[in-house]
């Protein structure tokens, strides 16, 4: 019995980052926050969700270079930050669009980050729809 136990802890364990993950349901309702400024654009030019253009384009934005959606002008933060080499995963964008200012001030750029919307709560769910938006 007790070796059943430690079996299911163990299991639990290596199960619970899923726990953790968003929820690309309900980061497709949140986006709608988002597409005031952002649309989703396949890059075949099929149109994913219509939305501004004030912010980059967001598709295939989850393993994307950080400041690489092309004809789109960064400010300079976010081109240093981008500079460094880093890639856009769920867990960075979830922290990125909860105060996008001090994301670029803890990860290599300084200064206001064009982007000034901040959530409260939801990043990651977000994250998990934008990382399903081109599965």
């Amino acid at each position: 019995m007790k070796t059943k136990l430690i079996a299911i802890a163990a299991a639990l364990a290596v199960a619970g980052p899923a726990f953790a993950a968003g929820d690309a349901a309900k980061g497709e309702s949140e986006f709608k926050k988002c597409k005031a400024c952002h649309a989703i654009v396949a890059d075949d030019g099929t149109e994913i969700v219509k939305g501004g253009k004030t912010g980059p384009n967001l598709y295939g934005v989850i393993g994307r270079a950080v400041a690489s959606a092309p004809d789109f002008k960064y400010g300079d933060g976010i081109l240093a930050v981008g500079a460094t080499g880093m890639v856009w995963d769920e867990a960075l964008l979830a922290e990125y669009v909860v105060d996008p200012t001090a994301f670029v001030d803890t990860h290599g750029g300084s200064g206001k980050s064009k982007m000034t919307f901040k959530l409260a709560k939801g990043g990651e769910d977000i994250a998990a729809y934008l990382a399903s938006v081109v599965k």
